[in-house]
């Protein structure tokens, strides 16, 4: 009788102790789960951080003047359109004309987009030219070799003389577009020099309101 309650003694033991061994490496499994999924976790908000940053790499910057709300430098995503960009500068004024604005051009990094106002397209319309171009109120200048960036630096802050300016230089004015720079030069060649910066209203296309935009960024010498 000794003997068998011995053995079943020694038998429960045994069991207590697979069992205490078996409930051991359970909770270190669930342990190694919870682990891996915080882990998981982790690698998550990593991934969102990347993605964040790829979006604040994806901007872009522009220069939306003339006839708009809050006119400036706007930073916008890549691939938004002259249309956007209006949006972000707090719409039109009431001045504003954008029948020969494409709102569904794309816009890059670097460019400056004029938005005139009716005055402006309707001298435009005088003109004795049917060639009206949008060209007139984008101006890209992020195709600037490392040179030319440097001249532009420099030059920046300088005041452009109207009789020897290129047509790079006068296509820098606000409105003035290649068709305008072409037909300031054209006017100079025929006519001799600007005596006066009020005499590139001289020039067709070039009126009292476009005149007074640029006034504050031309000079004669």
């Amino acid at each position: 009788m000794y003997k068998t309650n011995k053995k079943f003694i020694i038998a429960f033991m045994i069991l207590i102790i697979i069992f205490s061994i078996g409930y051991y490496f359970y909770n270190q499994k669930d342990g190694g789960e919870i682990f891996s999924y915080n882990d998981g976790l982790d690698k998550n908000a990593i991934n969102n951080t990347e993605k964040n940053l790829e979006v604040k790499e994806k901007m872009i910057k522009v220069h939306v003047a003339g006839y708009v709300i809050n006119p400036g430098v706007l930073e916008l995503p890549v691939e938004s359109r002259i249309s956007d960009a209006i949006e972000e500068a707090g719409g039109l004024t009431e001045e504003a004309d954008i029948s020969k604005i494409n709102l569904a051009y794309l816009i890059e990094d670097g460019m400056k987009i004029y938005i005139p106002n009716h005055t402006e397209i309707e001298e435009e319309k005088n003109m004795n030219t049917s060639e009206i171009k949008e060209e007139e109120y984008i101006n890209e200048s992020s195709g600037l070799r490392n040179e030319e960036i440097s001249g532009t630096e420099n030059k920046k802050n300088e005041k452009i003389n109207i009789n020897t300016a290129t047509q790079k230089d006068l296509e820098t004015l606000p409105g003035i577009g290649s068709a305008t720079a072409l037909k300031i030069i054209s006017y100079r060649n025929e006519n001799g020099k600007f005596k006066d910066i009020e005499d590139i209203k001289n020039v067709k296309g070039i009126g009292d309101s476009k005149f007074e935009n640029i006034k504050n960024l031309i000079c004669v010498k």
